[in-house]
């Protein structure tokens, strides 16, 4: 055992292990009895390939380069592909990346295209596709640009010729109703095909602030009548609807305060916790109902789990393993249900649950019996250099409570000297509405594992607890998520966790948003990490940043027209004068959710201050960096900021260049050296 001051321990964790382990498996589907399910390939170019588990176990990456899995609808994308078995050979119909149109592929072939390319804004998009061979035809969410602005843009559920017929010619796409709603998630057909549900939602509501359940009955030409609504509102969140197979509606709505479930409009399990979550992506499933009547749900306060659902009695059984934590993804065919887990020991994994026995019933025990069966975890390093998380609850101002996810400084061989108290870096989580998982992350390992503490913060606003937490943030953003931040940051130093001189605090998206505001309006932190962040709500908004989230701030901050002063008061830009700790800025080229001129406007305001701060910029970069070469580098650069402020001895990264005034951004890959 080495006696080594913290943040100076040496770690097998490196950057290029964080880079390579960053993602998971999503959008898992059966193919008839075989799971397939998309997965990420940093050192690809960060795109998904659909993977293939074949009957013998074996794994495939089906889609070679530079086919990418991964949908662009509401930019966030969605469920971007669906499987079927066609005279027992699998058909399997994907959107692709690069230019977004919808392919059918098939094995020992090349992918073909089923649907056009549109040269209006950003075109044709699709997500969410679901088969429908009896009409020829796959289901989807159809996003169309109609003009050059982000918000130029209508969606409808439409379904999609699968022989081809609309690959040059738009007329061919039948839209299945009309566009009444800016927002609409995938139709889902009720077991006779009498009837279809849908969720739809308009601005400038958030989808988690109220959605509506509509229904209609389908017609002999398979378009869908009138829609009525039949759950949902202004101030109630409907997340999914699904039918169960006889023929009964269910769906997970808020309107108890918790997103639980409802069968026929009545509640199957009323808890204090939720069986839903907020709609980021198009296609996310917390629930599905299986052939015996049970229902897999995906459930929890915080960290989910993996339960099988009587309807009849309202009983949950969960499945028995360690995950802590499910994503909102499910299949299910006969007995089996499949789900994605993992936990802070293990990364995302894909699970198959058995479900042949009820919950209570004679040998109902195996019921919880759950196995690992695709992309089974394996340590990449000695797994006594992971983090061990606390799961803790703080009080903030008026007695609120925080929930946060605590990882102290960890190592099997290194301590640091009597007296000697580690540098903490808060973690605030995108979104905002959103919330930290408690899983495996190598980046927080590869931190914790020098000698460095994180703190997940779970600020007000972040879901998983309740609608009422949800709502903290209403006209709160940028106080409420600031304030709750510095309280565990201060509750940590006061308690002697953490050093209250050696504080920093990072984040992406809304995180960083969170830690540029934390930086321009508290003292807390002694420097901080800014990713591809909202950092001036006067220039985003409607018509700078995509449509989705173009009236967000209204929810956020408050309606533009009514508190304009606010908009000003809370941005960062506004108070670039006020910032003294030194912060590193980070920033994809091809950003269209926090374009790289919020950047480069805050950079302005800092001219002629003596401030130190670099700012990376990297090209073919988006929202969330994918590329592994990006990835080490950032985080490498981010670590080399704390050792500069905390003063520790790290010579495994190439130091970055602080420098006063504005900086130019490199875009060279190769560029291993810091801005200047």
């Amino acid at each position: 055992m080495q006696t080594l001051p913290y943040g100076s321990w040496p770690s097998p964790v490196d950057a290029a292990l964080a880079a390579a382990h960053d993602g998971r498996p999503e959008y898992v589907g059966l193919v008839g009895a075989e799971v397939w399910w998309t997965a990420p390939r940093p050192a690809e170019g960060g795109r998904r390939t659909l993977v293939r588990r074949h009957a013998d176990g074996r794994e495939e990456s089906v889609l070679p380069a530079p086919w990418n899995v991964r949908s662009r609808v509401v930019e966030y994308g969605g469920r971007p592909w669906t499987g079927l078995l066609h005279d027992g050979t699998p058909l399997v119909v994907f959107v692709n990346f690069a230019d977004q149109r919808l392919h059918l592929w098939r094995p020992g072939e090349e992918p073909r295209p089923l649907t056009p390319v549109s040269p209006v804004g950003g075109g044709l998009r699709w997500a969410d596709p679901q088969p429908r061979p009896e009409r020829g035809e796959v289901w989807c969410v159809l996003e169309e640009f109609t003009g050059e602005s982000p918000t130029d843009v209508r969606r409808v559920p439409a379904a999609v010729p699968l022989d081809g017929s609309a690959a040059e010619d738009r007329s061919a796409v039948r839209e299945l109703t009309e566009d009444r709603h800016r927002f609409v998630t995938g139709a889902r057909l009720s077991p006779d095909g009498r009837r279809a549900v849908w969720l739809g939602w308009d601005h400038p509501r958030m989808p988690w602030d109220g959605t509506e359940l509509l229904l209609a009955e389908v017609a002999a030409d398979g378009t869908l009548g009138t829609p009525r609504t039949v759950a949902g509102g202004p101030e109630e969140s409907v997340c999914q609807a699904e039918w169960a197979p006889d023929g009964a509606l269910l769906h997970a709505s808020d309107r108890s305060g918790w997103w639980n479930l409802y069968r026929d409009g009545e509640p199957l399990c009323p808890r204090e916790e939720e069986f839903g979550g907020p709609l980021w992506t198009i296609g996310q499933q917390w629930f599905a109902p299986l052939d015996n009547g049970l229902i897999a749900v995906v459930h929890g306060r915080g960290s989910t789990a993996l339960g099988l659902l009587d309807p009849e009695t309202g009983e949950i059984v969960d499945a028995a393993g360690p995950w802590t934590e499910f994503g909102a993804t499910l299949a299910v065919r006969g007995d089996r249900v499949v789900a994605v887990g993992s936990s802070p020991r293990s990364a995302a994994e894909v699970v198959e649950l058995d479900a042949s026995a009820r919950p209570g019933a004679p040998g109902g025990g195996s019921v919880g019996r759950a196995r690992v069966i695709g992309a089974a975890h394996a340590d990449p390093v000695d797994p006594a250099y992971y983090p061990e998380p606390q799961i803790r609850t703080f009080t903030g101002p008026d007695g609120r409570d925080i929930h946060a996810h605590i990882y102290p400084p960890h190592h099997p061989d290194c301590v640091a000297p009597g007296g000697e108290a580690p540098p903490y870096v808060v973690w605030a989580h995108g979104g905002p509405t959103g919330r930290a998982p408690l899983v495996l992350d190598l980046e927080i390992a590869y931190f914790t594992s020098r000698g460095i503490g994180v703190a997940e913060v779970d600020y007000g606003g972040s879901t998983g607890y309740g609608r009422e937490y949800r709502n903290r943030l209403r006209e709160q953003w940028g106080v409420v998520d600031v304030e709750d931040c510095a309280a565990v940051a201060l509750a940590l130093a006061e308690e002697g966790t953490a050093d209250r001189a050696r504080l920093a605090i990072r984040g992406g998206s809304a995180g960083g948003w969170t830690t540029a505001a934390s930086l321009t309006t508290t003292g807390v932190y002694a420097c901080g990490t800014v990713l591809y962040p909202v950092l001036d709500l006067a220039s985003w908004g409607e018509g700078a940043t995509h449509d989705f989230e173009s009236r967000y701030l209204e929810t956020l901050v408050g309606p533009r027209a009514e508190v304009p002063g606010r908009y000003a008061e809370r941005s960062p830009v506004e108070h670039a004068d006020r910032i003294t700790a030194p912060f590193l800025l980070l920033q994809g080229l091809d950003d269209v959710i926090c374009p790289p001129a919020q950047c480069e406007l805050f950079l302005s305001r800092l001219r002629g201050r003596p401030v130190p701060h670099a700012y990376l910029a990297f090209e073919g970069e988006g929202h969330g960096f994918r590329r592994a070469d990006t990835m080490v580098r950032a985080l490498e650069a981010e670590l080399s900021l704390y050792a500069q402020v905390f003063r520790l001895d790290r010579p495994d990264v190439p130091v970055l260049a602080l420098a006063p005034g504005p900086l130019t951004p490199t875009t060279d890959p190769h560029d291993t050296g810091a801005v200047t």
